[in-house]
């Protein structure tokens, strides 16, 4: 992955069931934004936890002492047809103060080596077009626009557009 390297002292780590309000709380934060998905309102750490792949979760942390979790990263499976094992659906956030220290870089690295690890061949996300943060940090990661669906959904009465990405591993044939 080319681009920023993550501030040293950023730490990326499994995500664990104590960072629950943390992660909750950032991703709360994204949704606030209007810009991030068309939920409004972060599940409950039961929905969440249940709706995740447990092997692909991440935090990204201060280094240092206490260690507060700054952004997360975790999948879906994108199917439970067995043609699609290897393709899974993304989120990543940051929380705001922490944007712009390589955060989302440096949880996506680790995501994308954990799931090629795993034999995940296809990464894909669905970004609305106006995140233009977040469509320059996935192009950095390699991910590509496969096509823009218009109109998909309503957020707060508005039609939104959703730019769809998908990242091919080399290594996962």
């Amino acid at each position: 992955m080319t681009g920023r390297a993550a501030d040293p002292g950023i730490a990326v780590r499994p995500m664990r069931p104590d960072d629950a309000a943390r992660v909750l709380a950032i991703y709360q934060d994204g949704l606030d934004t209007g810009q991030a998905s068309f939920e409004t309102t972060a599940p409950t750490w039961e929905e969440f936890d249940a709706a995740k792949l447990e092997r692909h979760r991440y935090v990204a942390a201060d280094a240092a002492p206490p260690g507060e979790v700054l952004g997360w990263i975790a999948a879906v499976p994108v199917s439970d047809r067995c043609c699609y094992s290897g393709v899974v659906e993304h989120s990543v956030y940051v929380c705001p103060r922490a944007r712009g220290r390589g955060v989302g870089s440096a949880l996506l690295a680790a995501f994308i080596a954990s799931t090629e690890a795993d034999g995940i061949w296809t990464i894909q996300s669905g970004i609305f077009p106006e995140n233009t943060s977040s469509l320059r940090l996935h192009a950095k990661a390699g991910f590509r626009t496969v096509g823009v669906r218009e109109r998909l959904g309503r957020l707060n009465g508005h039609w939104r557009d959703v730019v769809l990405l998908e990242r091919r591993s080399p290594l996962v044939l």
